[in-house]
């Protein structure tokens, strides 16, 4: 498909909301799917986030894995048909634009592939960047101690990784809130002195043309504060923060592995909890996920979150699109994720459900009646060793809560 074939602007998406002042919906975009020679010599040759999906096991009566790509296939990132046609569905659904993941490690890229060819020939839809500056690791095999390839972080960082960045900021596509070009760091915690970094990107922003920056740290690690790292906002991301007992799956699942030494969470009481949320005293956009489920990654050490389905989606989404409504078009609802196969958190369709999450992100999605809730199973070792891990992540919680009161308390 070649650019004179785009899909139309966002602004012309179908739906019964006036796109012109309801909040918009941004979906994380992964390009991990193709190969690259890094990959290739980490986990083998050939390897995508598909051999991942490929090799998923169920761990209990009714768990869906593998997980089988729908009408897209398993498709390669560098083919630019692909990503005209996931802008066509993202359209049709009422997603807005892409949030992508960029990946830069003290000047070597990675995974560049398919945001270079976004824009170069990709669709008219709009776009952002999301610097995923984490260290990547052997932890989808347990070893997180084998660092791959590290992120680091010294005084020419800041001006460094922007200037690679000015490149996709002034494309005519890319997202903006207010004239400001939306940029998001996915781990603002990682970065020392980060607080300088956004003075700098500001600065280098208006010196190259760009304008106002505005600059989102993904909510990665609970209770994040943007005012003091110098950011606008936060964006959540669940299920970061919701490990704990209050999310805990209380019904064990039937016939449940007893290899299995991960988590089982309930999506159910997760959803509830983000929708209750106390506002903040800054601004935070709310984040949803249409579910989660790394066992393509983790295998027996997965956290599962059971009960998804496409009608508690569509009722955490509208809850959070009714709450950025009153921010006009300068809301922002964030979806984690558009195509996070391997996480089980994706909107593209799938032999399991069809087209069903798209048609559950609409804003004008015919509610259904809930599911009734799957069999319950009877209480096991790793059920109950499940259930004491999500116990330990509260305690964890209330003690780091503690600890930076405490160390407030003593600042002021």
């Amino acid at each position: 498909m070649g650019r004179d074939q785009r899909v139309p602007p966002v602004a012309q998406g179908s739906g019964k909301t006036d796109m012109s002042v309801r909040a918009r919906t941004i979906a994380f975009f992964l390009p991990q799917f193709h190969t690259i020679p890094e990959n290739d010599r980490w986990w083998g040759p050939g390897f995508t986030e598909w051999t991942n999906v490929r090799r998923a096991r169920p761990a209990f009566s009714g768990h869906d894995h593998p997980r089988r790509a729908g009408p897209l296939g398993e498709y390669d990132l560098r083919d630019e048909s692909v990503l005209h046609a996931q802008a066509a569905l993202a359209v049709e659904s009422g997603i807005d634009a892409f949030c992508i993941y960029y990946y830069w490690f003290s000047g070597k890229r990675l995974l560049e592939a398919p945001l270079d060819l976004y824009l170069k020939s990709g669709p008219d839809f709009p776009f952002c960047i999301s610097w995923a500056n984490e260290n990547w690791s052997r932890r989808w095999d347990g070893k997180d101690h084998q660092v791959l390839i590290s992120q680091e972080y010294d005084e020419g960082t800041a001006a460094e990784v922007f200037r690679d960045m000015l490149k996709y900021l002034s494309d005519p596509r890319y997202l903006r809130v207010d004239s400001r070009a939306v940029l998001v760091v996915h781990r603002v915690d990682h970065i020392p002195h980060a607080a300088k970094l956004a003075i700098a990107w500001r600065r280098i922003a208006r010196e190259a043309g760009i304008g106002e920056l505005y600059l989102i740290a993904a909510e990665t690690r609970r209770h994040i504060d943007p005012r003091p790292v110098g950011f606008d906002a936060v964006a959540e991301f669940p299920p970061v923060g919701a490990n704990t007992l209050g999310s805990a799956l209380l019904r064990p699942p039937p016939r449940l592995d007893a290899k299995f030494r991960g988590r089982l969470m309930s999506y159910e009481r997760t959803a509830r909890r983000f929708m209750s949320r106390r506002p903040a005293e800054f601004r935070r956009h709310p984040g949803v996920m249409p579910g989660w489920d790394n066992s393509a990654r983790r295998g027996p050490n997965a956290t599962v979150y059971v009960d998804a389905s496409p009608q508690r989606y569509s009722q955490w989404l509208a809850h959070a699109r009714d709450a950025e409504n009153r921010h006009g078009k300068d809301g922002l609802v964030f979806i984690n994720a558009w195509n996070e196969w391997a996480e089980g958190a994706y909107l593209e369709p799938d032999a399991s459900h069809g087209d069903e999450y798209l048609s559950a992100t609409r804003p004008d999605y015919a509610w259904r009646a809930i599911p009734s809730k799957r069999p319950v199973g009877m209480p096991s070792v790793a059920w109950l060793r499940s259930t004491a891990l999500a116990a330990a992540a509260s305690a964890l919680n209330a003690g780091r809560w503690l600890s930076e009161r405490l160390r407030t308390s003593i600042d002021k």
